[in-house]
C-alpha cells in the first residue's frame, strides 16, 4: 500500500509540474513548445488524471489559442480538444465551445477548418451552435473542400429551408464540379424532407436540375437527373388537376432525354427516375418502345414551366435504347423500369412484353431473371396475354441452366391464363420437360402444375382424358410408382374439382384414389395450399364424390389467388400489391428501385473485382440480401409467415448456387448463414415486438429460440474470415439488436450478463468505426447516445426494458452489399473403419485412444480448437488441439490442411461397450462475455465446426 501512494504522490507532483510550467509560459505571453502539447496528451489521455487538472488543461489550451496562430500548432491543438471530447464525456462541452472558437474556423488554413468540421461532425455536435451567417460565410471561402463537406452535411445543421435553399441554389453554379454536385444532392434531400407549396420556388429548383443535365462531368449530370426527378414529382402534385397529366408527361420525356447519356451512370439513374414517375399517357408510354415517332405524337409538345417546351418524340425509343445497352446494368435497370410502368395500360403491357420475350435471351442471367420478374409483375397485375409467339420463350426457360430462372419462369406460368388448348398443352409438356431433366424440382413443378390445372379446368379435364390410359394400372394390377410423368399428370387432375371455371366435367374418382399413392411427395409440392392431413380428406372425398369445395377441407383460399404468388421482389421494397400513382406519394415510399443498382452497378463494381470470375454469384447473393431488406418490412409489418415464406425461398436459391472454388464456396455459406440468422431474429422479433394479435410463446420457447439466435450469430461472427470493416458492423448490428430483445424481455433476461454483452459489442462497434472510418448506422447512434445518456443520469446498473424497446423502434434492417470473398471456416471429423460392427477397443477405468482424422478449412494457426467428447452431458470432456505441434499434415493450396489426431477418453465406463459423440469446436474470445465454466476446457464460448460424429468403442477381448 505505501508503494501505491508513493506512486499516486509522484504522479501528482508531475502532472503539477507541468501544469506550472505551462501556466509561467503562458504568463510570460509565450506559445507553447510541441513538448509541452505532448506532456498535455499525456494529462488528456491518461485515465487516472483527476478533473481539476484536466481543467487546467482546458484553460491553457484556451490561453494559448489566443497567443499562438501557427496553423501547425493549431492543427496539435484540435487533436487535443478532439481527444478530450471524445475520452472525458463529461468535460466534452467545454472542449467542444473551443472548437467552435473563431480560433479555430478563423484559421488561414483550410486544412484546419475542414478537419474542425469533421470533429464537430463526427462528434455529432454542431446542432444550432453554427449560425447562418457562419455557414454561409465558410461557404464562401476559398476551400473547396471545406464547401463541399458543409454542403454534404448541411442536412444536420438546423437552418431555416430558406437558407438552405438558397444555399443550395447558389452553389449549382459553382466552378467545381464536385461543390456543383453537393448542392445538387441537397436540392433533393431538402425536396424530400422539406415542406414546399410555393410553386415558384418548385420550378426555379426544377429549372436549375435541368440545366445541369448538360453539365460537362458525369456525376454531374447523374445528381442532376436525381433532382429532376424528385423537384418535377413535386412539381406534378402542386399542378392544377387539369394539368397534372401534361406536367407529368413532361418530367417523363425530360427523364427519358438522359437514356443516350455517354454516361453509365447517368443511364442507369435515367431508368431509375422513369420508374418513379407515374400517371404517364399511354401515347408516351408507347412512343418510348418505338424509335419512329407515332404519328398522335409528331406535333405534341410540352411546357412545364414558362420557357421550358420539349416534344413528345424526344422520348422516342427511350426503353429500345435501354434494352440494347452494351453493360447489362443498364439492361437490367431497363427491364426494372418498365416493370414499374405496365401496371398503368393494357396496351403498353402487351408491347413490352415483346421485348421481355427479346430480353430472355440475354446473355446475363441477371438481366433475364429481372426480365422474368417484370413479366410476372404484368401477370400479377392482369396485364399479361400469352400468345402463342410468348409459350416457346417460356417453354426454353423453364430448362434454363439457372434453378432460379426457371423457378421464376413456373411463377409466371402459375398466374398466366392461357386461352387455347394448344397453348395449355404445351405449357404442360414443358412442365413435364422440366421435371424429366431436373428432379430437383418436383416440388415447385408440382405446385405450378396444380395452380395451371385449376385455372383451366376444362382444359385439364381434357387432358386428362388424354393421358388417362398411362395413369391407369397395368395388367398385372400394379400403379407405375416409378412414374413420375404419372404422379405429376395426378396433380394435374387433382386440381379440376377446385376451378371456378363453370361446367368443368368430373374427374373420374378412381384418378383420386391412385393420387393417394403419391401422397407424401405430393403434399410436399403444395405445403403452401394445404398439409398432408388435409390433402389426405380431399382425395378421399373426391374418390368419393364428383363435387367439392374449398370450404369443405379449409384449403387458404388466398393462397390459390393472383396475389397469393405475389413476386419476391428483385429490385424493390415489398408494399402494396396494388401499384398506385407515384405522384400521390409525397412520403417517399416509391424510391425503391436503384439502391439495388448502387450495388450490383457502381458501389459493387469494386466488389466484381474482388470476385473475379464470381461476378454472377457475386450478383445472385445480392440480389437475394436485397430480397432479405425487403422481407424485413414484412417482419415489422407483423407478416411473419409471409416473410419466413419468402426467407425459404431465398434458402432454396442460394442451395442450388455452386461452390466450385474457396471464393464462391464462402460466399455461399455466409449468405445461407446471413438467412438463418435473419430468420431467427425475426421470429423472436414476431414474438417480443408483435404488431398482430398473435399467441405468443412462452419463456421456455423463447429461451430456446434466443439460444438458437445466439448461437447463429456466433457462427456468423466468427466462422468467416475476410469480410470488411462495413460487413463486420453490419453484423454487429443484429448482434446489438438481439441484446436488446433479450433486454426488453425480462422474463427471460439476465441482465448483467446481457448489458456487458450489450456494452462490449458497442465498444467493438467503436473500434471499427475508428479503424475503418465507416459511418455508423441511425441505430447504432441511436444505441450509443440512449446508454451515455443512461449512465449519466444514473449510477445504477438496472435494467429498463421501455428504453430498450424505444430503441428498438429505430432499428431499421440495412441491405447487406458483399465485396469480398469471404472464406468459410469449417472442418469433417471421422474415426477411420469405425462403426457398430468395427468398434475401437477400451479398457474400463483406463483412457482410450480415438483416432481422428480431421480436415481444417481455412482455419489460422493462431485460433484455439478443442475437440469435444460426449458420452452424456454429464459426462463431457475438453482436449485441447494445438495445431503448431501437428506434425505429418497435408496442405493444400486452398488453406485446407488434413491430419490424423489421437485424442484420449478418460472417463471410460465399466461396460461392455458404449458411445461417445465427438465434434471441433472454435473458441470464440468476446472480451470475457461467454466465460463458461468447464474445468481443464475452453475459458468462452464454443463455435462447432463440423457435426457431431459419433464413435463406437467396445470392451477389449484382452481384458
Amino acid at each position: 500500500m505505501g508503494m501505491v501512494a508513493e506512486l499516486e504522490r509522484r504522479q501528482s507532483a508531475m502532472e503539477l509540474h507541468i501544469i506550472n510550467s505551462i501556466q509561467q509560459s503562458l504568463d510570460n505571453n509565450q506559445p507553447l513548445s510541441f513538448q509541452a502539447l505532448a506532456s498535455l496528451r499525456s494529462l488528456i489521455i491518461n485515465p487516472a488524471t483527476p478533473d481539476s487538472t484536466l481543467s487546467s488543461v482546458l484553460d491553457a489550451l484556451s490561453r494559448s489559442l489566443q497567443l499562438n496562430r501557427d496553423p501547425v500548432f493549431l492543427h496539435h491543438a484540435l487533436k487535443l480538444l478532439s481527444d478530450l471530447a471524445s475520452h472525458r464525456p463529461h468535460l466534452s462541452p467545454f472542449a467542444l465551445d473551443l472548437l467552435r472558437s473563431d480560433s479555430l474556423f478563423s484559421s488561414a488554413s483550410p486544412r484546419l477548418v475542414g478537419e474542425s468540421l469533421s470533429v464537430l461532425l463526427s462528434l455529432a455536435s454542431i446542432g444550432n451552435d453554427i449560425d447562418a451567417a457562419r455557414f454561409v460565410s465558410l461557404c464562401l471561402g476559398p476551400s473547396v473542400s471545406v464547401r463541399q463537406c458543409l454542403l454534404r452535411n448541411a442536412e444536420k445543421l438546423v437552418f431555416r429551408e430558406s437558407v438552405l435553399l438558397a444555399v443550395f441554389l447558389g452553389f449549382t453554379r459553382d466552378p467545381y464540379p464536385y461543390v456543383r454536385k453537393e448542392a445538387l444532392d441537397g436540392l433533393v434531400k431538402l425536396c424530400k424532407n422539406g415542406d414546399f407549396d410555393d410553386r415558384d420556388v418548385i420550378e426555379g429548383c426544377y429549372c436549375r436540375a435541368v440545366e445541369l443535365l448538360r453539365d460537362a462531368e458525369n456525376y454531374v449530370r447523374s445528381a442532376a437527373v436525381r433532382a429532376v426527378c424528385e423537384w418535377g414529382r413535386l412539381l406534378v402534385i402542386c399542378s392544377e388537376d387539369m394539368n397534372k397529366q401534361d406536367s407529368s408527361d413532361a418530367v417523363f420525356i425530360q427523364l427519358g432525354c438522359m437514356v443516350r447519356d455517354m454516361s453509365v451512370d447517368v443511364r442507369l439513374e435515367a431508368f431509375e427516375a422513369l420508374g418513379k414517375i407515374g400517371l404517364v399517357s399511354e401515347d408516351i408510354l408507347l412512343q418510348t418502345l418505338s424509335k419512329k415517332v407515332l404519328g398522335i405524337n409528331k406535333d405534341k409538345a410540352f411546357k412545364p414551366v414558362e420557357g421550358l417546351d420539349i416534344s413528345a418524340s424526344a422520348v422516342a425509343g427511350a426503353y429500345i435504347h435501354g434494352l440494347e445497352d452494351e453493360f447489362s446494368e443498364v439492361r437490367m435497370s431497363a427491364c426494372y423500369s418498365l416493370r414499374t410502368l405496365t401496371v398503368f395500360s393494357l396496351r403498353f403491357a402487351c408491347e413490352a412484353l415483346n421485348l421481355m420475350m427479346d430480353m430472355l435471351n440475354d446473355d446475363s442471367t441477371v438481366v433475364r431473371l429481372q426480365a422474368l420478374d417484370t413479366i410476372h409483375h404484368m401477370a400479377t397485375s392482369n396485364h399479361l396475354k400469352v400468345e402463342k409467339i410468348h409459350i416457346h420463350r417460356f417453354l426454353s426457360a423453364l430448362v434454363d441452366s439457372s434453378s432460379v430462372i426457371r423457378s421464376m419462369t413456373r411463377k409466371i406460368l402459375k398466374l398466366a391464363k392461357l386461352p387455347q388448348f394448344k397453348l395449355f398443352k404445351l405449357c404442360i409438356d414443358g412442365l413435364l420437360g422440366n421435371l424429366e431433366i431436373y428432379p430437383q424440382d418436383e416440388a415447385d413443378v408440382f405446385s405450378a402444375l396444380f395452380h395451371i390445372g385449376r385455372n383451366h379446368g376444362k382444359f385439364t379435364v381434357h387432358i386428362i382424358e388424354e393421358v388417362s390410359p398411362e395413369m391407369e394400372p397395368a395388367s398385372g394390377g400394379k400403379l407405375s410408382f416409378d412414374s413420375t410423368r404419372v404422379a405429376a399428370f395426378l396433380v394435374l387432375a387433382i386440381s379440376a374439382p377446385l376451378s371456378h371455371e363453370k361446367d368443368v366435367s368430373a374427374i373420374p374418382p378412381r384418378i383420386f384414389s391412385y393420387a393417394v399413392t403419391w401422397l407424401g411427395r405430393i403434399s410436399y409440392g403444395l405445403s403452401d395450399l394445404m398439409n398432408q392431413e388435409k390433402l389426405l380428406a380431399y382425395l378421399s372425398e373426391c374418390s368419393r364424390s364428383s363435387t367439392i369445395s374449398l370450404a369443405d377441407f379449409k384449403i387458404n383460399e388466398a393462397l390459390l389467388t393472383v396475389e397469393s404468388d405475389a413476386p419476391i421482389p428483385l429490385c424493390s421494397k415489398v408494399d402494396s400489391p396494388v401499384s398506385m400513382p407515384f405522384w400521390k406519394d409525397s412520403g417517399g415510399t416509391s424510391d425503391y428501385h436503384h439502391q439495388e443498382f448502387l450495388s450490383l452497378g457502381k458501389s459493387a463494381a469494386h466488389a466484381e473485382y474482388e470476385l473475379g470470375e464470381h461476378s454472377e454469384l457475386r450478383k445472385y447473393v445480392n440480389l437475394i440480401f436485397k430480397k432479405v431488406k425487403d422481407f424485413w418490412s414484412l417482419v415489422e409489418l407483423g407478416c411473419t409467415t409471409e416473410a419466413f415464406k419468402g426467407i425459404r425461398a431465398c434458402k432454396e436459391e442460394v442451395a442450388s448456387f455452386t461452390a466450385d472454388s474457396p471464393g464462391s464456396s464462402g460466399a455461399v455459406a455466409f449468405t445461407l448463414q446471413y438467412l438463418q440468422v435473419i430468420g431467427m431474429l425475426a421470429k423472436v422479433w414476431g414474438h417480443l415486438r408483435p404488431t398482430k394479435m398473435l399467441n405468443p410463446y412462452g419463456v421456455g420457447k423463447l429461451e430456446l429460440l434466443f439460444a438458437k439466435l445466439d448461437r447463429r450469430l456466433r457462427e456468423i461472427s466468427n466462422r468467416f474470415i475476410g469480410l470488411s470493416k462495413g460487413e463486420e458492423l453490419q453484423i454487429l448490428d443484429l448482434v446489438l439488436v438481439a441484446c436488446l430483445l433479450r433486454l426488453s424481455k425480462m422474463e427471460i433476461c439476465c441482465c448483467n450478463a446481457a448489458m456487458k454483452l450489450l456494452l462490449s459489442t458497442v465498444a467493438h462497434v467503436e473500434y471499427l468505426h475508428k479503424e475503418g472510418s465507416i459511418e455508423l448506422s441511425n441505430f447504432v447512434t441511436e444505441v450509443k447516445k440512449s446508454l451515455h445518456d443512461a449512465d449519466s443520469s444514473s449510477s445504477s446498473s438496472t435494467c429498463k426494458p421501455l428504453l430498450f424497446k424505444k430503441l428498438l423502434d429505430s432499428f431499421s434492417l440495412q441491405q447487406f452489399v458483399l465485396y469480398g470473398t469471404p472464406r468459410y471456416i469449417h472442418a469433417e471429423l471421422a474415426v477411420p473403419s469405425n462403426d457398430s460392427e468395427n468398434p475401437l477397443p477400451f479398457i474400463p477405468g483406463i483412457p482410450a485412444s480415438i483416432p481422428l482424422a480431421i480436415t481444417l478449412h481455412n482455419v489460422l494457426t493462431e485460433s484455439r480448437l478443442w475437440v469435444r467428447i460426449s458420452m452424456s452431458e454429464e459426462s463431457t470432456q475438453f482436449v485441447f488441439l494445438d495445431l503448431n505441434l501437428i506434425r505429418n499434415e497435408k496442405r493444400s493450396i486452398n488453406v485446407v490442411r488434413e491430419f490424423t489426431f489421437v485424442a484420449p477418453f478418460y472417463r471410460t465406463p465399466k461396460a461392455i461397450s458404449f458411445t461417445v459423440r465427438a465434434s471441433l469446436g472454435l473458441e470464440c474470445f468476446r472480451e470475457n462475455i461467454d466465460r463458461v465454466k468447464v474445468f481443464g476446457g475452453p475459458k468462452c464460448e464454443l463455435t462447432y465446426l463440423c457435426p457431431e460424429k459419433e464413435i463406437f468403442l467396445c470392451k477389449s477381448t484382452e481384458c
